[in-house]
């Protein structure tokens, strides 16, 4: 008896249209390309090809894990990016093909992490660096598109190297560097060789951050952990001079780029920039930058030039005036929620840690930024009037803030015991009903200047995770990780239905007729429910791998949206159960999405910082 395949429906992809994010944490990430138009950045295991003057953005998939590292040869026609995987696993490079935007080979034979990689001055070689777990060095032929020989990157007694860079001039040498070794390698290609040698620094042990090297090869400079800078000659692989002798930078040099003019622009761990030169290296331009910088790269000769820190800022600063331009934000911390305001799909909110950001759509721009130091924000929803934000947090209050200037208008103290989880609002303004980590739904009246608990409704064991009100503020229903969701009736505040299954749920949505409820959470099951009386009307196989922690439907009613840890969107079919489009994009979990009013776009939000805006398949 044969196994019949039931026929696949065919699954169409979404169209991605935007992302907001930048990984900071990557040294060296943030990339100007030589045509001088593109910035190239990782965002999670995408890279992204971001225009400088229009909002036109491209996306290279094809790495399976989180990307380490990124490189661009000289004339700009390759790129090539690094990953990290798990242990013992080969961790693949891609090299790309930056006019065609496409893959052009993969290349792997490093395990566990690509720490770097650099192109040789001519487009002839690639050369990557192992992570911790490998420590090797391999010198990759482009053009053929094959390794040409590999070597243990450093010594047996001192640590890994972190960091490489390519000869200026010469397609033969190349400089490792790392915890107390600095290395010049000489490529032999007849006999498929590399021969290094080590550096001679004396008596000073330093673990070096980054490198760089001059334009015409007549030295090269180390950043190292301890916030000095060391000036090698690559000829004689001696030490030229060190700096600066007081005032080290805090935090370490994290970052340093040799211009073509004389001079270093150094990035401290501390997030200030300078601008300094050998031997002294006193600042002779400095700026302050918000988070440790973790890229400079130059436009053209570097009279401009772009930063990057850890906070996930991108700056462009002018060099003759040394002034910083912000020019791209988005969170660094993983986003908790997103949320539209009611009726319009301009603007929306999401929240991560300490921020609430709220952002422009249409040109993925921060309008406003609401912080509040030290705490976690778990939630967020607009009032209806959106005349204000309201926010959950982990000290257990609920902060209301307006929505043009972030001012707080006024704070729910102890709310909540273990937390404010989950909260949604009534529509006509006058009622905030929240959750908490103990698992205690509770109903505030808000007035003009008093916020009042009507009703704290004790019936979940553990924290609860999402609430919906219904239209017309009769009924709400909340789901928890106890594996119940319960119906409420918010006129007499008492339960009307109690919905029980083997899951955390973790988010639950009406049916714009709000006569079903669609619940799902770590079981993967989509469940539909009756409002009347809690039974199940079906259940269907929400995804094949982890829990899905979002889901949104249309005010129609007729598709509805899921997201979850498999990091795919899923656009489904309301009555006939079917999945209809699929989105690949995100690198985290995802943790929450929304679809707008007037069903333009969907916006997902995941664990890795990313704000992902979609093209709403189906026309209204």
């Amino acid at each position: 008896m044969e196994n019949q395949i039931p026929p696949v429906a065919e699954v169409a992809e979404l169209e991605l249209e935007a992302a907001i994010g930048f990984n900071g944490h990557v040294p060296t990430g943030l990339k100007c390309h030589p045509d001088q138009e593109h910035l190239i950045f990782p965002l999670g295991c995408t890279v992204l090809i971001q225009a400088i003057n229009t909002q036109e953005q491209n996306f290279l998939h094809g790495h399976s894990n989180n990307v380490s590292c990124v490189a661009i040869s000289k004339s700009g026609l390759y790129l090539a990016s690094g990953q990290v995987t798990f242990m013992g696993f080969k961790a693949d490079i891609i090299l790309w093909d930056y006019k065609q935007r496409e893959l052009i080979a993969r290349l792997s034979l490093h395990k566990g992490k690509i720490e770097a990689l650099a192109f040789s001055p001519n487009d002839l070689y690639l050369v990557s660096l192992g992570g911790p777990d490998d420590g090797s060095v391999v010198v990759w032929n482009i053009a053929k598109r094959e390794a040409i020989c590999g070597s243990p990157a450093a010594g047996l007694n001192v640590g890994n190297a972190t960091t490489v860079i390519f000869s200026r001039c010469r397609d033969e040498m190349f400089v490792t560097a790392g915890n107390g070794t600095i290395r010049v390698w000489e490529l032999d290609l007849p006999n498929r060789k590399i021969w290094p040698t080590e550096c001679q620094t004396g008596q000073m042990k330093r673990i070096v951050m980054c490198i760089t090297i001059a334009v015409d090869d007549s030295f090269f400079y180390l950043g190292t952990t301890t916030g000095d800078i060391l000036k090698m000659n690559p000829r004689t692989k001696l030490l030229a001079d060190t700096g600066p002798a007081k005032d080290k930078f805090s935090l370490g040099v994290s970052t340093i780029k040799c211009l073509k003019m004389g001079g270093l622009l150094v990035g401290s761990g501390a997030g200030l920039l300078v601008f300094c030169k050998s031997p002294s290296y006193k600042p002779i331009k400095k700026i302050q930058l918000q988070g440790g910088i973790t890229s400079i790269t130059l436009r053209g000769e570097g009279h401009h030039f772009f930063v990057g820190t850890e906070e996930s800022h991108i700056y462009r600063v002018n060099f003759t005036d040394f002034k910083e331009t912000l020019i791209a934000t988005c969170h660094f911390e993983a986003v908790q929620d997103v949320v539209f305001p009611f009726g319009t799909d301009e603007l929306f909110a999401t929240c991560a840690k300490k921020d609430i950001r709220v952002w422009h759509t249409l040109s993925n721009r921060e309008l406003l930024r609401i912080t509040v130091p030290n705490m976690t924000c778990h939630c967020i929803d607009f009032m209806r009037d959106g005349k204000s934000i309201i926010s959950a947090w982990d000290d257990g209050r609920i902060r209301a803030f307006a929505p043009e200037t972030g001012r707080l208008m006024y704070v729910i103290n102890n709310a909540h015991r273990i937390g404010v989880t989950a909260i949604a609002t009534t529509s006509d303004c006058k009622r905030v009903i929240s959750g908490g980590g103990e698992g205690e739904v509770r109903v505030w009246q808000i007035g003009c200047q008093t916020q009042k608990l009507e009703e704290a409704l004790k019936e979940h064991k553990s924290s609860v995770s999402c609430i919906r009100v219904k239209n017309n503020n009769l009924e709400c229903v909340t789901a928890s990780t106890d594996g119940t969701c319960i119906i409420w009736d918010l006129v007499r505040l008492r339960r009307n239905q109690m919905i029980l299954a083997n899951t955390l749920f973790q988010c639950v949505c009406y049916h714009p007729e709000e006569f079903q409820i669609i619940t799902s959470g770590t079981d993967r099951k989509i469940a539909y429910w009756e409002v009347f009386d809690g039974s199940v009307i079906r259940e269907l196989e929400g995804s094949l791998s982890g829990s899905i922690n979002g889901m949104d439907i249309t005010m129609e009613g007729v598709h509805f949206v899921t997201g979850g840890n498999d990091h795919l969107v899923k656009v489904w079919d309301y009555n006939g159960g079917e999945v209809t489009h699929v989105g690949v994009g995100h690198s985290g979990n995802i943790t929450r999405i929304r679809i707008s009013p007037g069903n333009q776009y969907i916006v997902s939000v995941s664990a890795d910082g990313a704000v992902l805006r979609w093209k709403y398949p189906f026309t209204s």
